[in-house]
């Protein structure tokens, strides 16, 4: 372990995720190929210093300060590597919108925890850097996948040890994400959902869950349209996203398999064949702008290496 020098810096790139991709709430999730970027600087001063500069068409309204979601997670490596908080500047090239369920926090967690594990000589193990995610994030959907990339399955066992299983995904299946220009809180998206839910419910969503990871591990097209239906989440959800369900029918009509709320939303995922992503982005684009919303779409694979950093030269 070293002491972090002032002027030492690296750069960090993470991720975009989506979660749930229907039946998986808080337990399934991949990585997108769309990055934010940080560049993390040691800076004069003590635990109360975190400049913070976005650069970006979002995230003019994110913060600097200790309260800030990514210092408080370099605070927590710090301490657990037993060593004294520094000040910090942050420059985040910002691809990845917040409030828009891509998993905006996550790679701000994650931006935190790798970085700050990095000024000090990388103390901490990767598994235990997941673990201090889990614990920030609040659930492990978005933070696994940022971190070690691909399509994870992640469950606390009997154990209590938090289980990661990456999960196959076909290079026969594209993912479009449409991103429209509002914003929804995961908190707020959680508060739409019922305290308890019925067996059937949960039953349905079980089956449906198998049915899409063997579809996506197959590319099998028909085993995706079944297994991308939920019954825990999305019923209570759909309300909040302003003309989301027409979008979805645009995009099932233009050829998806399937079309689910992307995390808590309110940006949508699709996946469908190659051949036709482009023909789904722009239907379900000309969809939410028929219902007044202005949105953007990204056809994306999905991310198989997670997040890394690199060494900044040193200022003198």
């Amino acid at each position: 372990m070293v002491r972090p020098r002032v002027g030492q810096g690296v750069i960090v790139h993470v991720p975009a995720t989506t979660a749930n991709l229907g039946p998986g709430f808080d337990c399934l999730g991949a990585a997108l190929d769309l990055d934010n970027v940080f560049e993390l600087r040691c800076m004069e001063g003590d635990s109360q210093r975190f400049d913070l500069i976005i650069e970006g068409r979002e995230g003019a309204h994110l913060r600097g300060g200790p309260d800030n979601l990514m210092y408080r997670s370099a605070q927590r490596v710090w301490k657990e590597a037993g060593e004294e908080p520094v000040g910090l500047e942050a420059r985040v090239r910002l691809a990845v919108p917040p409030a828009r369920g891509l998993g905006s926090s996550a790679t701000a967690i994650v931006a935190g925890l790798m970085g700050a594990n990095a000024l000090v000589g990388e103390p901490l193990s990767k598994e235990k850097l997941l673990e201090l995610a889990i614990d920030i994030e609040g659930h492990p959907d978005n933070v696994v996948p940022s971190l070690v990339g691909g399509l994870c399955m992640t469950a606390r066992a009997a154990s209590h040890r938090w289980r990661v299983v990456r999960c196959e995904w076909s290079p026969e299946v594209v993912a479009v994400v449409a991103i429209p220009a509002i914003r929804l809180t995961t908190s707020e998206a959680r508060r739409a959902m019922p305290k308890a839910i019925p067996v059937a419910d949960a039953v349905i969503n079980l089956g449906a869950l198998t049915l899409l990871l063997q579809g996506l591990r197959t590319g099998n097209g028909d085993l995706i349209t079944d297994g991308m239906h939920d019954r825990l989440h999305e019923p209570y959800r759909w309300g909040l996203i302003p003309g989301g369900q027409k979008v979805r029918e645009a995009a099932l009509q233009a050829g998806a398999w399937g079309c689910v709320i992307s995390g808590a939303g309110p940006s949508l995922l699709a996946l469908c064949r190659g051949e036709v992503a482009d023909a789904v982005r722009r239907e379900m684009l000309v969809a939410w702008h028929r219902a007044g919303v202005e949105a953007r779409g990204e056809v994306l694979g999905v991310q198989q290496s997670g997040s890394h950093w690199l060494p900044l030269p040193d200022l003198c």
